[in-house]
């Protein structure tokens, strides 16, 4: 192994999303910068996202879009770099998009599309890029302009060298999706130096069910209804989807974020009717309909059948049910209560909710209070977006707020 001293202005760790941005945003201001990451390649989890097209940023965002034990944190950086900001970049570069809905702005093509936009970006400013780089030893140097000294090894090469730097950006990402080489990494860094970090747990993930619901779940795998959700408080109206192992779909995803174990999530699985009113008066001038097959107009016959049974014979008809019965039918599909388990963890978590308290770190630079040159920014800090672009979006203004300080 060869061992040498190499000097930057600024490191950055992450060649994700905001690792990529902070770094080109830097070296556009002058700044000698180096990203390193373990991983063979960069910006996986970008070309992961939105199903491949990558939604990358929203046209509403604003801070209540965000979860953090500091709500206001986040408003400084968001307001500075906008998703006008960013779709203004994505612009320049000609890449096609669209709104998918609610806001959520998706690539026409691929999420390689964004991913190359930042690599031209930061290739335009003399970005050292180096993958397969396993970085430890982290150390600060007091009274030394360059701050900073830690070990890096390239897995793949063999090579062993020393990087010592002014600014160092930890933009490591949460745990969320192992297998695309996540790990807690900069919450260790962060622990190492004394700062606050709180539980990371999983984000914007199914549920998992284990009671008599994963039995109906998994008969209607597949299966997807418009619903409205809600679990302390917070409510969210989209999609559902039933799986083998419970619940998905971005409904579920959201709640998902404000969801606790042991909390139970109600679902409306007809929102916007009114089933009790709605029966009454199907059963007068429709009584001879089976109900099976009203209720298949309502949503899908496989739902229809798998929801009814055990409840109501098959060759029921709409003149069979008593007042009681058309209640007790409409409160189950408007409040469809259910405890999950579980969830299916990072192994499928979009985010990592938790990390690195934002109370360590100022909003407008993004710098370490009691740390200088020690920069922390996207999904390792305890910022967490609501699915639809917001997380991207925190990725690129923390970016940018780092990079006019690095």
């Amino acid at each position: 192994m060869t061992e040498m001293l190499q000097k930057f202005d600024v490191t950055v760790i992450g060649a994700g999303a905001a690792g990529l941005m902070c770094a080109a945003q830097a070296a556009a201001r002058g700044r000698r910068v180096l990203v390193l990451d373990h991983a063979n390649k960069a910006g996986k989890k970008i070309l992961m996202s939105g199903g491949g097209r990558c939604n990358f940023t929203n046209y509403y965002v604003a801070p209540d879009k965000y979860l953090s034990h500091n709500p206001h944190f986040c408003k400084s950086a968001l307001n500075r770099y906008t998703q006008w900001d960013f779709i203004g970049l994505v612009d320049s570069h000609g890449i096609g998009y669209h709104e998918k809905k609610d806001g959520q702005l998706f690539c026409d093509n691929k999420a390689s599309d964004i991913l190359n936009m930042l690599l031209a970006e930061c290739e335009q400013q003399g970005v050292e890029i180096r993958l397969d780089t396993a970085v430890s030893g982290i150390r600060s140097l007091d009274g030394d302009l360059y701050r900073y000294l830690f070990d890096a090894v390239n897995t793949r090469a063999g090579e062993q060298y020393q990087v010592q730097c002014e600014s160092l950006v930890i933009a490591t990402g949460g745990p969320s999706i192992p297998t695309l080489g996540a790990t807690g990494f900069g919450y260790d860094i962060a622990r190492q130096f004394g700062l606050k970090v709180y539980a990371p747990r999983a984000g914007l993930v199914p549920f998992t069910l284990t009671d008599h619901n994963k039995t109906l779940s998994a008969a209607l795998s597949g299966t997807s209804l418009p619903v409205e959700v809600e679990c302390n408080q917070q409510f969210f109206a989209d999609d559902l989807l039933f799986t083998h192992r419970g619940l998905s779909g971005p409904a579920v995803l959201q709640i998902s974020s404000y969801w606790k174990d042991g909390d139970s999530v109600t679902f409306d699985l007809l929102p916007g009717k009114d089933l009790a009113a709605e029966l009454r008066q199907q059963q007068h001038s429709r009584p001879k309909v089976r109900l099976k097959n009203w209720l298949a107009e309502l949503t899908t016959q496989k739902f229809a059948e798998h929801w009814l049974d055990g409840k109501f014979r098959e060759e029921t008809i709409l003149a069979d049910l008593s007042g009681a019965d058309m209640d007790a039918l409409a409160n189950g599909l408007h409040q469809w209560r259910v405890k999950p388990a579980g969830t299916e963890g990072y192994r499928t978590a979009e985010v990592a909710l938790g990390g690195v308290d934002t109370d360590e770190v100022s909003s407008k630079t993004m710098e370490c209070k009691t740390q200088p040159g020690l920069f922390f920014i996207g999904e390792v800090l305890d910022v967490t977006g609501h699915l639809g672009g917001f997380n991207f979006q925190w990725a690129w203004s923390s970016a940018v707020a780092a990079a006019e300080y690095v």
